[in-house]
């Protein structure tokens, strides 16, 4: 497993390096045997300690986890309890996705834009085309709805586009304001 530990607006320790070394070790070996690499970022945001933990255990296998605390041990052990607590709740089903081969992804753009901006300064810019900040290349991959719900959990992210598996469209799902899941599914109109 290769681990990267940084630190923003922090000193990262050897004491903390081998605590989180160590922690994240057993806690992937238990479920995947070796992650293909981890990233630790350990900031201080005024009062609080923030761990993000980002894992790549397999192919198109992402896992992040987040925990605040008044110190660094407590931050980052809660965010490897979550990342444990998500792996175990769904070690099967990514064993049984991977065992399939995952299938076919299919390749996308993927555009970042800006904010908003003043518009004053680029009045006849501005009003129908934002400013591109980023592109780059993306897949979106074909799973069936909860496989996609999954991998929405095990990245914390706030919504995902997949190729439903079922019969080959476009699907969006996101995470709710009252915190279920939609599913945006055009073929179903």
């Amino acid at each position: 497993m290769q681990l990267s530990v940084k630190g923003k607006q922090l000193d990262v320790g050897d004491a903390l390096r081998t605590h989180i070394e160590n922690s994240l070790s057993a806690t992937l070996d238990k479920y995947f045997g070796d992650a293909i690499d981890v990233n630790v970022t350990m900031s201080k945001n005024a009062y609080l300690y923030r761990a993000t933990v980002v894992a790549h255990v397999g192919k198109n296998i992402r896992l992040e986890a987040n925990g605040e605390a008044g110190e660094p041990y407590p931050a980052f052990d809660l965010a490897a309890e979550r990342l444990s607590k998500r792996l175990r709740r769904h070690k099967r089903k990514l064993r049984d996705d991977h065992a399939e081969g995952g299938k076919e992804a299919t390749h996308a753009q993927h555009y970042i834009l800006s904010g908003e901006e003043d518009k004053d300064d680029h009045k006849e810019e501005v009003e129908d085309s934002p400013l591109i900040v980023a592109e780059m290349a993306t897949e979106i991959p074909t799973l069936t709805a909860g496989l996609a719900v999954m991998r929405m959990d095990l990245e914390d992210l706030p919504a995902m586009m997949f190729r439903n598996s079922k019969h080959g469209g476009l699907n969006m799902i996101y995470r709710r304001a009252d915190g279920n899941i939609g599913w945006v599914d055009p073929s179903k109109s």
